[in-house]
């Protein structure tokens, strides 16, 4: 049977012979079929266990008939925000509006609701009262217990309680989605399928759970009521949340609202195998966004990965920003050689393929393994992590099949470079004793500059982080040198930097703008901290403790603090001078303006000639002269508004 897209109108469904679809899909983004989608990845799932589904995207949330297209399902409507939060999608860290957004056709804003996955299901509920509705995907999977919402700034309830699903998947919902599938097929009632891995449900009484009963322990977190009376109690929640999280260690977890309501989370899916990853990511995908949406430009998500390879899943990094651990855990799942060789073949004979592959990796491009034996039969550390503070000595550090995997595809005709542009742990690569990945990075797949994350150079920033040490970073920088010396290429490492991170002051800022002179170069990129839901940093800024020890954390919410320390890292900018002086003279460093070696800035505002736009200055005036002391107030490149996480961000 020829490959095609999965039915988005009546018409299309019944030209497949379809009377009624098992299950409709509403989700926020745009259809595209790509494995880097979660729906597309769902609803091919089912497709290859037998089950019809048809596909609404971005319906008018407005008008309750736009998720009647196909009438009722047979068994369920599926739900999902799409490929981000919805409210990070739709606003900055300053809580503005995005201006683009890269998941919907031509760029367009305001095609989904604020925080999506309720209104959806809301709607749903409106026109089919008794159909049951499964959600999942990013915005379910980190808001599926009591969280901190940064938007409205207050703990919410599960989403499970305010959207009125059945049932919420979390994780990645691949063995989940059709173990609930094959349930509802067998005609069971949503309300019993209360024992698959990975997913969330609604329950009226637990004793049977407090028993024992089941093959996992039960465990009791404060009831939202006391969540919301104190913040600490929040911060001793999530705690336990964080130690389980993993597929072979994780207990039952139960939250309770009210007299007589619990939401009750199950231990996680266990990881894929390779071969099953393999089956995921060779399914029939059109590779691309549905046709329909050519007319309004396309969908400029699918550029960043069309021509990317992702080989892996997981990540052990356990960074205290990023929401890995509770959305993909720290088990790291790979695909094998011949099937990711298969698809980059593949992709060498499309039209538009110019001879490059942009991307081989995943969460961490450098993990092609769990980091220790034991990972796979225990499940990881529930008391501390992999690289944190330093790297475990069960480890087992290995580029070796990384290279082999980078070698085949350098090898495949049509390919002429293959880049990594995924997140690499310089910590992990400091770590082989054998340098031939970095020689080989350096070499065959980087083109001039290196991206890389330290985040921050002061060391109690850096432990709140869960990040190596600077002198680590530094270490790699002058490996990273030592090496391209040797291959007489001119490469540098360029730093990703966050700014306001829960722990970081002024003067925390101040040493990081120092460090900034000291290498001698300006990050383009700064990225001030953003509390999203389910990551430690997120329970620190709303909490002031850390939940691992609940210790006092500083935590910077004054939009003016949060302005001085982002331009203190880019000082050099004039646009951002009177903030960077304002935050010197306040911190008694006046020792940094002047015209020193050391100095951060000059004691006034310096004239700035452009000479870019010295020839259009010239036509504006008739006296043929440039207008002096205009300021240039670009970055030197755009900045990315559309709310996409840039490659390798960690």
């Amino acid at each position: 049977m020829e490959k095609n897209f999965l039915p988005v109108t009546r018409e299309e469904m019944l030209a497949r012979g379809w009377e009624q679809p098992d299950f409709v899909f509403v989700f926020g983004d745009a259809y595209v079929d790509h494995s880097s989608f979660g729906p597309a990845i769902i609803s091919r799932i089912l497709e290859a266990h037998g089950y019809k589904v048809a596909m609404i995207s971005q319906p008018d949330w407005k008008d309750e008939e736009s998720i009647a297209v196909f009438g009722e399902p047979r068994l369920a409507f599926l739900v999902s925000a799409g490929n981000m939060d919805s409210m990070v999608n739709h606003y900055t860290v300053n809580k503005r509006h995005r201006t683009m957004d890269a998941y919907t056709p031509g760029g367009k804003t305001g095609k989904r609701p604020d925080y999506a996955t309720i209104v959806y299901c809301n709607l749903i509920k409106k026109k089919y009262k008794k159909k049951p509705i499964l959600i999942g995907g990013i915005e379910a999977s980190l808001r599926r217990l009591a969280h901190y919402d940064y938007w409205s700034d207050k703990l919410k309830h599960s989403i499970l309680m305010d959207s009125g699903a059945d049932i919420l998947m979390y994780g990645m919902g691949e063995l989940s989605i059709v173990a609930l599938a094959d349930a509802l097929d067998s005609g069971m009632n949503v309300e019993d399928i209360t024992y698959v891995p990975g997913t969330v449900y609604k329950a009226k009484e637990i004793d049977h759970l407090l028993r024992g009963e089941g093959l996992r322990k039960a465990i009791e977190l404060p009831t939202f009521e006391e969540l919301t009376a104190d913040k600490l109690n929040y911060a001793k929640s999530f705690n336990i949340q964080y130690r389980n999280t993993d597929f072979a260690t994780a207990n039952i977890l139960i939250e309770k609202y009210g007299e007589k309501r619990y939401i009750v989370q199950n231990p996680p899916s266990r990881p894929l195998t390779t071969q099953e990853l393999d089956d995921v990511y060779e399914l029939p995908y059109m590779n691309t966004y549905h046709p329909s949406y050519e007319k309004e430009g396309g969908v400029s998500a699918i550029s960043e990965i069309k021509f990317s390879l992702t080989s892996n899943r997981g990540c052990f990094g356990g960074c205290s920003f990023c929401a890995l651990t509770f959305h993909q855990g720290r088990v790291v799942q790979v695909r094998s050689h011949e099937s990711l060789i298969r698809e980059a073949t593949e992709m060498t004979k499309q039209p538009d393929f110019k001879g490059y592959i942009h991307d081989v990796g995943g969460p961490t491009a450098n993990f092609r393994r769990p980091a220790c034996d034991k990972q796979m039969e225990h499940g990881a550390c529930t008391n501390k992590q992999c690289l944190y503070p330093e790297v475990c000595k069960n480890m087992k550090v290995d580029h070796k099949d990384y290279i082999a995997l980078l070698r085949k595809l350098r090898a495949l005709p049509g390919v002429k470079k293959v880049f990594i542009r995924s997140g690499i742990r310089y910590d992990y690569v400091l770590a082989d004793k054998d340098d031939s990945f970095l020689r080989e990075l350096s070499k065959y797949h980087i083109s001039g500059q290196l991206r890389v994350a330290p985040e921050h150079v002061t060391d109690h920033v850096l432990d709140l982080m869960g990040k190596p040490r600077a002198e680590v970073y530094e270490r790699f920088v002058k490996q990273f040198k030592k090496v391209n010396d040797e291959l007489k290429l001119k490469q540098y490492v360029v730093p990703y930097l966050i700014s306001s991170h829960p722990g970081s002051d002024l003067k925390d800022a101040i040493a990081l703008a120092e460090s900034v002179r000291d290498m001698g170069y300006m990050p383009e990129q700064v990225q001030d901290f953003y509390p999203t839901p389910s990551t430690i940093s997120t329970c620190m800024y709303y909490c002031g403790v850390d939940p691992r020890n609940m210790k006092p954390v500083h935590v910077t919410r004054s939009p003016h603090e949060k302005a001085m320390q982002r331009a203190l890292i880019q000082y050099r900018l004039p646009e951002n001078y009177n903030l960077v002086k304002e935050a010197l003279l306040k911190e008694g460093r006046g020792d940094l303006i002047g015209f020193g070696p050391g100095c951060l800035i000059p004691p006034r505002p310096m004239a700035v000639k452009d000479n870019r736009h010295k020839d259009a200055e010239r036509k504006e005036h008739k006296d043929n002269k440039p207008v002096k002391g205009k300021k240039d107030n670009r970055n030197g490149r755009p900045e990315r508004k559309d709310g996409r996480p840039k490659k390798g961000k960690r």
